[in-house]
């Protein structure tokens, strides 16, 4: 079954709450209207009784029922307020009573005893085809008790209320039909702005990332709506683009070693060879999967740095004792190289931080692995612990070649080389860094490179220092200085 649409919807329960306010409405004056007519009835009927028990009490004390029958009689006869007045005493001896009252039957309802000069009972009665209202009392006049029933018509009052309520069911459903049609104008209205994101974002595709939603001004929960979506489209084509530039990047780093060793096997295999021959092939052909074993590991790191999927091993880890273990191992690589490796530390104590031990020593295979490729024979490599503003940092000074200003905020893209000739040559595919970066700011910190062209480099890694608290017992034991 097909749904009606929101405007459609919202125009239906417009125009129900409309109706069901509107029948309240109506049926709240019609009350009112018809309080206010008896009302004014009622004092009509008040006044005219007050009148004849005023009369009533002018009569002589010495009168007896047969001489207030005929001055009433008298009196009220001749009058248009007696045709619907009947009187009677309190033991039922009728006193007096209209042609029309006694024409149509008329009793009165009051018992004798219930009123008084001040008590009234209003009743409502058909008579003769007549709607007649009643008000009835008890009169005691001179030790008399008369029961006194004062009727009026109520004709014009039911016309009144019949005319009323025939013009609100006229109008009411014209009234209906306006509010109808200027309800779906407003939900159309409303939701125009729906319609306008809608139609854009169904022309957003894989091809075409960079087109946004209207830009509203409402300032309401659309502008917000579209905002929101606007921004979760940048957040969509960074990633679509990230991901399309990563699978382009990958594909071209593995695409090179697998054409180098399909050609070195190629030619090996075009003609005889001699063993030597032979085996200087498979040794290019080994160094070339060595090279894209690296390189997918690193992109598999990548991968999962992505989808976050990868979990650190967070102990504590005291940087003093694990640089020089990391710089005990890169010495032989360092002098082989034609550099000297230096270690500083300008704590005199020992700096403490939260860290997974096989990733943070990745990141400094990577940055001395670039500082021994990028400098020159003879060079000088420092790497330098220090503890600043609560902060572990570590840093690797070289002086290497330098990176130049417009390439540094490059150098942390994936697949960037500076020089991609001479990363060719040393084996390296532009994703050390962009790992060496996720690595830090998984550990809440951060890296940054301060270098010139020709001047060296200096890459600086910030980390959050680990409190004393924090540390076991045996370790915050031996981090005291010696």
């Amino acid at each position: 079954m097909t749904r009606l649409s929101i405007g459609l919807r919202l125009t239906l329960w417009y125009l129900t709450i409309f109706a069901l306010g509107q029948f309240a409405f109506g049926a709240g004056m019609w009350l009112v209207l018809r309080h206010h007519l008896v009302s004014l009835v009622d004092e009509n009927l008040q006044h005219q009784t007050e009148d004849l028990q005023s009369f009533l009490m002018m009569q002589r004390k010495t009168a007896d029922v047969d001489k207030f029958r005929e001055e009433v009689t008298e009196a009220y006869t001749p009058e248009h307020a007696g045709e619907y007045l009947a009187i009677s005493t309190s033991t039922g001896d009728p006193v007096y009573i209209s042609d029309f009252l006694k024409k149509n039957g008329f009793a009165a309802s009051v018992s004798p005893g219930r009123g008084s000069t001040t008590g009234f009972v209003f009743e409502d009665r058909v008579l003769g085809k007549k709607h007649l209202r009643f008000l009835q009392s008890s009169v005691n006049t001179h030790d008399l008790i008369f029961v006194v029933s004062m009727g009026a018509p109520t004709k014009e009052v039911r016309e009144t209320l019949r005319a009323f309520r025939n013009y609100l069911l006229l109008f009411a459903p014209l009234v209906l039909l306006i509010s109808s049609a200027g309800g779906y104008w407003l939900s159309r209205r409303a939701l125009a702005p729906v319609d306008a994101l809608t139609r854009t974002a169904r022309n957003v595709s894989g091809q075409n990332l960079s087109i946004r939603l209207e830009k509203l001004d409402t300032g309401d929960e659309l502008q917000r709506l579209s905002d929101t979506l606007n921004e979760m489209l940048d957040r969509i084509e960074k990633v679509f683009l990230r991901t399309t530039q990563f699978t382009a990047d990958a594909s071209h780093e593995l695409r090179t070693p697998v054409s180098l060793m399909r050609t070195e096997a190629e030619v090996a295999l075009r003609r005889e060879r001699d063993v030597d021959s032979y085996r200087d092939a498979l040794q290019h052909i080994l160094k070339e999967a060595e090279r894209m074993s690296v390189l997918i590991e690193d992109l598999l790191v990548l991968a999962r740095a992505d989808s976050g999927r990868e979990v650190l091993k967070q102990q504590p880890l005291e940087l003093g004792e694990f640089l020089r273990d990391c710089i005990k191992d890169w010495e032989p690589l360092a002098i082989r190289g034609g550099h000297i490796l230096n270690l500083h530390s300008r704590d005199a104590g020992t700096v403490w931080v939260m860290a997974d031990e096989s990733l943070l020593r990745r990141v400094l295979t990577i940055l001395l692995d670039n500082a021994v490729k990028y400098t020159p024979a003879p060079g000088v490599i420092d790497v330098l612990l220090e503890e600043r503003d609560g902060c572990a940092v570590v840093s690797v000074n070289d002086t290497g070649i330098g990176i130049s200003p417009e390439e540094r905020s490059k150098i942390f893209d994936r697949f960037y080389r500076v020089d991609r000739a001479r990363g060719r040559a040393t084996g390296g595919a532009g994703l050390g860094l962009a790992i060496a970066r996720w690595i830090v700011e998984c550990h809440r910190g951060s890296i940054t490179v301060e270098s010139a062209a020709n001047k060296g480099s200096r890459f600086s890694v910030q980390m959050p220092a680990a409190s004393r608290s924090s540390l076991p017992s045996a370790e915050r034991a031996g981090s005291q200085p010696q």
